[in-house]
């Protein structure tokens, strides 16, 4: 019988025979001088927002979907891996005037060619909403420009040099964060998470977190795998920086988003045919979107969730359980996660509020750890009892009661 190996994936403790930052930052850097077709799968993005993008730009930025489409007006958002700028640039147009583009990249050559379109573009739309900045995406509070201005003055000669060093790394993150924490309404990122060292992943996700604003979302495409990559990947550089060594196995990219503290995390799209097929594994394109906001808090404000099906009863991520049709008993917090407008839920469920508003300062604690059906009286009140006599037609012309 042969043996399927399920845990491929590098961790902190592998070894590999060469340097993952040094390789992907080569071989992007290449990619902002000359164009490398290779480094991304064919996409198709949303509406005409490319037209009026320089042709540089389309040619050497490099993704595998489009997370770009799940962004609205006025919302402001940060672009991981922002590369030559094409997604920065589209997100611009979204959101408009009102909203903000924030693109980091830890590559140079990439920077510059995202900022040298800066004015044109401006120029293009009628007003400048686009920011470039230098950080490594794992690490979004270090402000990269302002630290190598500090080495320059404070050139690192001794032992004793580098305490200063990581005392003012430590003194930028806390005082000068590159991206505050609760600052932007989304996250996306187009096929760069894959490049970050495994040993960096988990950080890389937590910052993901602690940037986005209660409420808000991340939206991400990136490369995943079926099936654990071989030995025979993982030790390829060209496969590392070619967006493959790295990818995600699929079900483990969802769940490094629940381990993070996110909800509703969802696939958005997912290629049907693989990307590409080595040794076996097959690699593709994938878009997922997950929430912030479960933490907090659980009131008894007397509020229900019915789920209105298909499935029997369905889980949600911080265990709930939801039997379809019934009156389930829900806290305040969960109550409005799950029917605010932009919830990924909305769709799926009924809010029945109670007849009596109880206010905040009067809720008590509420154990959200029970799988308990909410009487329809508990809702109405002990003392209701209403019988409505009203004539009026409760329905408008064509509808039915």
């Amino acid at each position: 019988m042969t043996e399927i190996a399920t845990d491929q994936q590098p961790t902190p403790s592998t070894t590999l025979d060469y340097d993952i930052e040094s390789t992907v930052l080569e071989r992007y850097q290449e990619g902002a001088r000359q164009q490398q077709p290779s480094l991304c799968c064919p996409t198709e993005y949303e509406g005409n927002y490319t037209e009026i993008l320089p042709e540089e730009i389309i040619a050497k930025d490099y993704g595998c979907g489009d997370p770009t489409r799940y962004v609205n007006e006025g919302e402001t958002v940060v672009d991981l891996g922002s590369g030559a700028g094409k997604n920065c640039y589209i997100l611009a147009q979204k959101v408009a005037e009102s909203g903000k583009i924030i693109g980091v990249d830890f590559n140079d050559v990439m920077l510059d060619l995202a900022r040298k379109y800066q004015g044109e573009m401006a120029d293009k739309l009628g007003y400048h909403n686009t920011e470039f900045v230098k950080g490594k995406i794992q690490d979004l509070k270090l402000p990269l420009d302002k630290l190598q201005t500090w080495l320059q003055a404070n050139p690192v000669t001794s032992v004793a040099k580098i305490a200063e060093y990581e005392a003012e790394c430590d003194r930028l993150r806390q005082q000068e964060p590159l991206i505050p924490d609760n600052s932007v309404d989304v996250v996306i990122s187009n096929c760069v998470l894959n490049l970050v060292r495994p040993q960096d992943k988990e950080q890389l996700f937590g910052e993901i977190f602690r940037v986005l604003k209660r409420g808000g979302r991340a939206v991400i495409s990136d490369i995943v795998c079926d099936e654990d990559p071989t030995a025979t990947i993982l030790n390829d550089p060209e496969l590392w920086s070619g967006c493959i060594a790295g990818a995600f196995r699929e079900d483990n990219f969802l769940k490094m988003f629940e381990d993070a503290g996110f909800y509703g995390v969802e696939i958005l799209k997912r290629e049907e045919s693989p990307w590409q097929v080595i040794d076996g594994v097959e690699f593709r394109s994938m878009t997922v979107r997950a929430y912030k906001g479960k933490e907090g808090v659980c009131l008894e404000r007397k509020q229900s969730i019915v789920y209105k099906g298909p499935w029997k009863q369905v889980i949600d991520d911080d265990g709930h359980v939801f039997c379809r049709g019934e009156r389930m008993a829900v806290c305040d917090k969960t109550y409005k996660i799950m029917t605010s407008c932009c919830s990924p839920y909305a769709d799926d469920v009924i809010g029945i509020a109670p007849y009596n508003n109880i206010p905040l300062e009067d809720a008590q604690d509420f154990n959200c750890k029970t799988k308990a059906i909410r009487h329809a009286r508990e809702t109405k009140g002990s003392e209701y009892n209403l019988t409505n006599t009203s004539n009026d037609d409760c329905c408008s012309p064509g509808e039915c009661c």
